[in-house]
């Protein structure tokens, strides 16, 4: 089979198309032939060795995918050959940037009729994200106001939509190019800001009346870090998922104490450990999506050998939605 393999860490170039054998699926386990692969900031972190655990070389990046399934272990009783599926790969023998996978049944998620895969699979990894930053761990209250970072990528434009189906009282979004802040605002945010600009966090300063924000989604690190922990109102939670900029942030931890802040991490393997979260709020995501509360928008579609110029536009901030690879 077809597979993107990275033998060194580095920019997008280190990654190769390759021919790799087609896995078989263990006793519980099944073989997936891929139709639809998400792309993430976690890739091009794990293709730079930046990744929150160790990657090990060679590697197939790719977490999220979308397919068929082809094959199925003797101890597989909920899935058959022939049956949609979306998930999130593990400790799979192969990932997804491929043209087959094995997956664990545990893990399988059936695309619910009329859900077309492309948008299935932006669910496992960008939907569950954006609903337990903001949820689960941003404790986002209704009323209250909400900031919204990279708020056209493929999170932050869900995001955008759950914040306002949790009944969040202001979104304020911020994104790169004015394209995408519109798009933000055609999905709810009720304001956006460039945060390119000097001086952007004095904006939503601005937008919240000196008050400052109540919940923060943040991914990029740096400085982008720094400026956010200065909007934040009294009592807020700034939960940051990702590192983008791949510049670390210093945090001073008596910087929190006057007003009561909280800095929280959110990775979203240990989240899929609490199983009565994981399925309580995946039901949620997929009923919002099939009932048309949930638009997904997808930034592009791109064959599995164009991996390493996809990865350049999604660092390059060039893109807005959820991106995908098509074996």
């Amino acid at each position: 089979m077809k597979a993107i393999q990275l033998n060194e860490y580095g920019g997008p170039e280190v990654m190769k198309v390759v021919d790799l054998e087609t896995p078989s699926p263990g006793e519980k386990e099944v073989l997936i032939k891929i139709e639809a692969i998400g792309v993430n900031y976690a890739d091009t972190a794990r293709r730079e060795g930046q990744y929150v655990i160790d990657t090990p070389l060679p590697f197939v990046p790719g977490a999220e995918v979308a397919g068929t399934i082809v094959e199925t272990g003797s101890e597989v009783k909920r899935f058959k050959q022939g049956d949609k599926i979306v998930t999130l790969l593990g400790t799979s023998r192969a990932t997804g940037y491929a043209e087959y996978t094995v997956a664990d049944e545990r893990g399988l998620i059936p695309v619910p009729a009329g859900v077309d895969l492309h948008h299935a699979v932006a669910m496992p990894l960008q939907g569950l994200s954006a609903y337990h930053v903001l949820k689960t761990m941003g404790r986002l209250e209704e009323g209250e106001t909400v900031l919204i970072h990279a708020a056209a990528g493929g999170v932050g434009s869900i995001a955008v939509q759950l914040a306002k189906l949790f009944g969040a009282g202001k979104i304020i979004a911020t994104a790169s190019t004015e394209e995408k802040r519109q798009a933000a605002l055609s999905l709810g945010a009720d304001e956006a800001v460039d945060y390119t600009m000097e001086g952007w966090e004095k904006e939503v300063l601005n937008l919240t009346e000196g008050k400052g924000v109540d919940v923060a989604l943040e991914m990029a690190g740096g400085d982008i870090f720094r400026k956010t922990l200065s909007c934040m109102a009294p009592f807020g939670r700034l939960v940051i998922y990702g590192v983008a900029s791949g510049e670390q942030a210093k945090l001073y931890p008596s910087s929190l104490m006057g007003q009561n802040l909280s800095v929280i991490g959110f990775f979203l393997p240990q989240m899929m450990r609490k199983k009565e979260l994981y399925t309580q709020s995946l039901h949620e995501l997929l009923a919002f999506l099939s009932e048309g509360k949930l638009q997904l928008t997808i930034g592009g579609v791109y064959p599995l050998e164009k991996a390493p110029e996809v990865h350049r536009m999604l660092q390059g901030r060039e893109t807005k939605g959820k991106l995908i690879l098509v074996p």
